[in-house]
């Protein structure tokens, strides 16, 4: 028998289940290397192993995450059809490839969801079986000491007068009072200490699964609306008042939360000087909100300060300027008045939109037309003369408004969807207007634009309200995210830094009459804590039972031996 045999078979059970890991075999107990070929039920048993292994769980998750890169790189279906159109347009050789790889959709892709399942399976197959053996362990003792001490890593012995019974007392009381789970068989204690280790590892896998859990139940359920609401204006979740909305497949709308809120004011503050000039320094939104037709209570949304309310989160995303505009026909009839929202197109807040006049208007012969103008807007302009249309500061200190005019069909009922912030042409000739480069006037607030051949008017007021873009989210699986990420880190911290071990103290009565006390340890792996954990129990033990003198013949033969 060869030495590694011999140092197994005298550890025994005392060595072993350690671990709740499953042995990688390359065959089974009664097998042996160039044996009969497996069978079908072997195949299958074969795959399931490897599919529950924990090498192959970490390639599946791996492959996930290399799998949700293009999701955040390539334009998704589910996110934004309009920029996966772009893309197509935009790319047209990589536009098959990407279909069929379903790359514009990849979150609901055959092979990611396989991906999924396969690592939601093989966390399973791991685990069940791996708890229940854990739970045995639990139920059960630590294994009695191994025949020879000595061959454990960690072992320290010494004589002592005490009565063997007396130490396995003190070493069970000194034990049970370190947290072992301790316990006498025969001439020895046995003790076991960091059952957390294992509890770690398999809560960290536990949580594996909750997150994927949660992830499928965020996007079967999730529900994710936009909305531009001018102060003043108010918003009610119902499915007609987003502006864009997207739901997970199994989403219904009658699940919406009801509830409804006003936006009173947008405050926005920003730095004036210095390297961060138009930095945001305040940068919130006061409204009154009311949940299930109860009374109004007021609230400020921030960034990243949501307002939660009904299951909900309204999240503040952006901010822009709305100037109030009137609009008068040909004799003077006001058609139209009220603020415009413009969407920005840089930092400073320089924004663009349309403002169209669809019914109500007639010319000074009477005539029913359609008025449409592309607006220009910059909150602070650098002036007359300076080269440049763009604002120069994101807050109100030098607002001008530029129009372009059109009449004729703005084509609002040509069956295509058209974008409200943007002017189709195509059926409009454009005005000629004095003043400006002829077919554009630059307003200040408060000045009007009159309109050739008794068109009309548009007139800038002083007025200028500002609008903010929400977010409003419902997603069901967050908290349960949440909580599968912090129990993932708890598992994965005590797995990490808690170490799975073993301590048998031996107390026998030696051939002199004086007991001999051997104190030996067995951890998972090794370990620097374990021999200076055995030396300070040896040292408190010790305590309890003295070691004893040496016999008078020894120390005289010891003294001789000096000479």
């Amino acid at each position: 028998m060869s030495k590694t045999e011999t140092d197994t078979h005298d550890i025994g059970e005392a060595g072993d289940r350690l671990s709740t890991a499953p042995r990688e075999d390359g065959f089974d107990s009664g097998g042996t290397v160039g044996g009969p070929a497996l069978g079908v039920v072997g195949w299958i048993r074969w795959f399931w192993r490897q599919l529950t292994s924990m090498r192959v769980a970490l390639i599946l998750l791996f492959l996930l995450s290399l799998g949700a890169i293009p999701g955040s790189l390539i334009p998704q279906t589910s996110a934004d059809e309009l920029k996966v159109q772009q893309f197509k347009d935009a790319h047209e050789t990589l536009t098959p490839i990407y279909e069929k790889l379903q790359l514009f959709d990849v979150y609901g892709s055959v092979w990611f969801s396989a991906i999924y399942i396969l690592l939601f399976v093989s966390l399973i197959g791991c685990i069940v079986p791996r708890t229940w053996q854990f739970v045995g362990q639990l139920r059960g003792r630590p294994p009695g000491a191994p025949s020879r001490l000595t061959r454990l890593p960690v072992y320290t012995t010494w004589r002592t007068e005490t009565e063997p019974e007396q130490v396995r007392e003190a070493a069970l009381a000194l034990l049970k009072g370190r947290r072992f789970r301790a316990h006498v068989t025969g001439d020895a204690v046995a003790a076991e200490k960091g059952y957390l280790r294992e509890t770690g590892n398999l809560l960290f896998h536990v949580a594996l699964i909750v997150i994927l859990v949660a992830f499928a139940v965020g996007q079967l359920y999730k529900s994710e609306g936009g909305k531009l609401i001018i102060e003043g204006d108010g918003f009610s979740n119902t499915l007609t008042q987003y502006d864009d909305f997207k739901s997970g497949s199994q989403f219904s709308t009658d699940e919406l939360a009801p509830f409804g809120f006003t936006l009173d004011s947008f405050t926005g503050t920003y730095e004036k000087n210095g390297p961060q000039r138009g930095t945001p320094r305040t940068f919130e939104a006061a409204v009154t909100y009311a949940e299930n037709g109860g009374p109004g209570k007021k609230a400020v949304i921030r960034v990243n300060e949501p307002l939660q309310v009904g299951g909900s989160k309204v999240y503040l995303i952006a901010h822009g300027y709305a100037p109030v505009v009137t609009v008068r026909d040909g004799r003077g009839k006001i058609v139209t008045s009220g603020p415009v929202p413009l969407l920005p197109i840089d930092n400073n807040i320089t924004s663009t939109g349309a403002i169209k006049v669809m019914d109500g208007y007639r010319d000074k012969n009477g005539k029913k037309e359609q008025l449409g103008f592309q607006a220009f807007f910059v909150p602070t302009f650098a002036g007359a003369g300076k080269g440049t249309m763009f604002s120069q500061f994101p807050a109100l200190d030098f607002p001008v408004l530029a129009l372009t005019g059109y009449h004729g069909d703005l084509r609002v009922d040509s069956g295509l969807p058209q974008n409200v912030y943007q002017l189709d042409t195509t059926k409009m000739k454009q005005f000629k207007v004095a003043g400006g480069t002829g077919s554009a006037n630059r307003l200040l607030p408060g000045e009007t634009m009159t309109l050739p051949d008794g068109a009309g008017s548009i007139t800038f007021e002083k007025e200028i309200k500002e609008w903010a873009s929400f977010q409003i989210s419902q997603q069901p699986g967050n908290g349960l995210a949440l909580a599968g990420a912090i129990a993932a880190i708890a598992g994965l911290a005590a797995s990490l830094f808690v170490q799975r071990r073993r301590v048998w103290v031996r107390a026998v009565r030696g051939a002199d009459g004086v007991t001999v006390v051997e104190m030996a340890g067995l951890g998972r792996s090794e370990s620097a804590r374990l021999p200076e954990e055995l030396a300070e129990l040896a040292l408190t033990l010790n305590t309890e039972a003295p070691t004893a003198p040496e016999p008078a013949e020894e120390s005289a033969e010891a003294g001789e031996a000096e000479k």
